[in-house]
């Protein structure tokens, strides 16, 4: 049987920047659900996929922001309903709708409203994020000392 493919837990609180209680409750309540393999009783790991390490980069960016969880959970959830592709999306919000402006102008006009609360890249996320993956890939390389002290 061959094995998955996918990101293991303690992995993923390194590369995202989460406590192991975070990703378990974003698990739990169905923020972010690794689309891998969840979690099947007790000896199971659950196993993240590349989008859902991208998903769980925006939710970690958009609390260190001081956006608040309920208005996270909107902007992941339109992020799944839309199913496009994340490459150059932008999420605005202005407090009550989350927006993927198509425009400069677009987001001007969010802003000149005062309606825009947070906006976030999600691009910049992604490439953050590979950068991340490509550091962790790389072996370690530990020095073994000869001799005593």
């Amino acid at each position: 049987m061959a094995e998955e493919q996918g990101y293991r837990v303690p992995e993923v609180c390194r590369i995202v920047g989460i406590s192991y209680r975070q990703l378990d409750y974003w698990a739990r309540t169905e923020l972010v659900r690794p689309s891998v393999r969840d979690a099947g009783g007790s000896g199971t790991q659950r196993l993240y996929s590349f989008q859902d390490l991208l998903q769980l980069k925006v939710v970690k960016s958009l609390l260190d922001a001081g956006v608040a969880l309920h208005q996270i959970r909107k902007a992941i959830e339109y992020l799944r309903e839309t199913k496009q592709s994340l490459s150059g999306v932008t999420l605005m919000s202005d407090g009550r709708r989350i927006y993927t402006p198509e425009s400069p102008e677009a987001v001007v006009d969010l802003l000149s409203k005062g309606q825009g609360v947070f906006a976030i890249a999600v691009d910049k996320v992604w490439t953050d994020l590979e950068g991340s993956l490509a550091k962790a890939r790389k072996p370690s390389r530990r020095v073994a000392r000869a001799g005593g002290s």
